[in-house]
């Protein structure tokens, strides 16, 4: 693991803000920095080398995969949890416990285009 991984790791290890996460678990043929099964939730640290050569097209190609069956994808740059992984830290777990779905707002959903 990289050191932001590892200091990201320390942060999130139990059950950070309410949400677990899991370090380097397998997610169909992928294997995520970090994992919250309750949200379905995966988080990627990106380092330099995420920019580098064929690495962009195969982030797309992984991210596409999870978004396709189900899952939230959150990248963070490696540098942002240098700087302050607490606050790293902080903003991955208050993204992986917002929920999927909001609730309609009170009084039911919107009418559909041409109804009252």
């Amino acid at each position: 693991m990289s050191l932001p991984e590892v200091l990201l790791g320390q942060r999130v290890r139990g059950a950070a803000a309410g949400v677990k996460f899991r370090r380097q678990h397998p997610v169909g043929p992928y294997v995520a920095d970090f994992y919250c099964a309750a949200t379905h939730t995966v988080e990627e640290v990106d380092g330099k080398a995420h920019g580098r050569g064929e690495r962009p097209e195969r982030d797309v190609s992984r991210d596409a995969f999870l978004r396709g069956h189900g899952y939230r994808v959150l990248h963070v740059p490696a540098a942002e949890i240098l700087r302050d992984a607490d606050a790293a830290a902080d903003a991955i777990a208050a993204f992986a416990a917002t929920p999927l779905h909001r609730p309609a707002a009170p009084g039911g959903p919107p009418p559909r285009a041409g109804e009252d």
